[in-house]
């Protein structure tokens, strides 16, 4: 029988993260032969992601990194099956060290191919965790960005994003964690609605009103004020046509009001701003220069970068769940 050291056990350890019991049962069973115990705790893993390949592995951690120069980062989140294991230091510390690998590669196809070292890929480093840990752990989200000027934001762990932009200006780094914490708050999916396919529009009116149209069927049950039913869901679709008559819609509503002609140049800007806000809800969702900036809702996120001369380029989220 071989001679298991303290010494041969934090090798193994510090080779594959195993516990210090798994390390020593694989040396035991290797008969002392390092080689022949990684294989045993990778054989170990493949044995229990293969059980638990069905599972869900909704938790875990999102991480970011940037390069040194800025000009380009990734975010991904390393999932495992519960929150527990999930807030684990050692578990996020290996999402850490994933992070700083995966910053070289342009797909998490590449990088789970890649070398975790001398003797295993990233994804058989995956599958040895999950033999080690005892649960489902993969690379779930995935996202490289390149750009003059790239900047990220981590959200408790959970939400990761990035942000490219056009140039290195003074407060760059500043303006790429603001619109990165933007992203990562609420969930833009294109830059504008310019972006925005007609088909995808228009189907998104039709169902956005019907949605209204229900929901003010159970406020009149409740006996609340009823929302307003939107014509139009993006701006893609407000025309000068189309802002033309709601200003004659505003001018008729203050007539039949009795407000004196003299003051609605005072009162229509207000509600043609509350007719494209009302017609707009599509834009304000899925597209980030025209959401409202969460630090400061009087301004569009266009309007925030625009101040520093400066436009963003692209962006990318990845998120637990």
């Amino acid at each position: 029988m071989a001679n298991i050291t303290a010494a041969d056990v934090n090798k193994l350890r510090q080779a594959t993260g195993a516990g210090m019991m798994d390390c020593k049962k694989a040396l035991v069973e290797a008969e002392g032969d390092f080689d022949k115990a990684v294989e045993n705790l990778r054989k170990k893993g493949q044995k229990i992601a293969a059980n638990r390949s069905d599972r869900d592995s909704s938790e875990g951690a999102a991480v970011a990194l940037v390069n040194a120069d800025n000009t380009a980062g990734v975010v991904m989140t390393l999932n495992c099956e519960t929150d527990f294991v999930g807030k684990n230091d050692g578990f996020v510390a290996l999402a850490n060290e994933l992070v700083n690998k995966a910053i070289n590669f342009a797909t998490k196809e590449d990088f789970l191919a890649s070398a975790y070292n001398d003797t295993m890929t990233v994804a058989e480093k995956l599958i040895e965790q999950t033999g080690v840990i005892g649960e489902k752990i993969e690379i779930g989200g995935f996202e490289k960005l390149e750009g003059a000027f790239v900047g990220a934001y981590v959200h408790v762990n959970k939400i990761a994003a990035i942000t490219a932009l056009s140039a290195a200006v003074k407060d760059a780094e500043v303006i790429a964690k603001d619109i990165s914490m933007q992203v990562a708050s609420m969930g833009a999916e294109t830059l504008s609605y310019k972006d925005l396919d007609p088909a995808y529009v228009a189907a998104e009116t039709e169902a956005r009103i019907a949605a209204t149209i229900k929901d003010n069927e159970e406020l009149v049950r409740l006996g609340k004020t009823l929302k307003n039913i939107p014509q139009y869901v993006s701006q893609s679709q407000i025309t000068e046509e189309v802002l033309a008559k709601a200003e004659e819609a505003a001018k008729a509503e203050l007539k039949a009001e009795g407000k004196p002609e003299q003051i609605w140049d005072k009162i229509i800007p207000g509600k043609i701003a509350r007719f494209i806000s009302d017609n707009t809800s599509l834009d304000q969702e899925k597209c980030l220069l025209d959401q409202n900036f969460i630090k400061d809702e009087s301004k569009k996120v266009a309007d925030y970068v625009k101040q520093f001369g400066v436009e963003i380029t692209g962006f990318k989220r990845v998120t637990l769940g």
